[in-house]
Parts: structure tokens; sequence; C-alpha cells
């Protein structure tokens, strides 16, 4: 899945932000970034599966880099 942030503004001035495709505790780096862009505080936050999810690392382009270096 493609990594997104989904930002929601509402008439009173709420924000609310939804990272998609972030797995770990990456994602609070982006929420962190929204706020830094907002002027806007976290009042409660709510983690969904992917924030327990460990991120793949895709580990073939790697060892082709690897043994191209000749290591």
């Amino acid at each position: 899945m493609q990594k997104q942030i989904k930002i929601r503004v509402y008439p009173d001035g709420r924000i609310e932000a939804q990272t998609l495709g972030i797995k770990g505790k990456k994602c609070m780096k982006y929420i962190k970034d929204i706020e830094d862009l907002t002027g806007a505080k976290t009042y409660k936050s709510e983690f969904t599966n992917e924030y327990y999810e460990i991120e793949s690392v895709n580990d073939t382009a790697f060892k082709e880099e690897y043994q191209q270096n000749g290591y």
C-alpha cells in the first residue's frame, strides 16, 4: 500500500489526521509534522493495526547492490 496521510479539517477548526500504509511508530513522526505545519496539538490518538506491525524491508535490492560492489 502506498503511504498516505488523510487530513480532515472541520468547521470548528478541529483537525483529524490518519496515516495509511505507514507501519510501526514511524506514523508518529508524520503526525508531529502535521502538528508543526498547522500549529495544532494532538488531543487524542487511536492506533490502527498498522501501528503494531513491523515494516518489511525489501532486501533483494540490497543484495543486488552488495553483489555489484564486489562484497
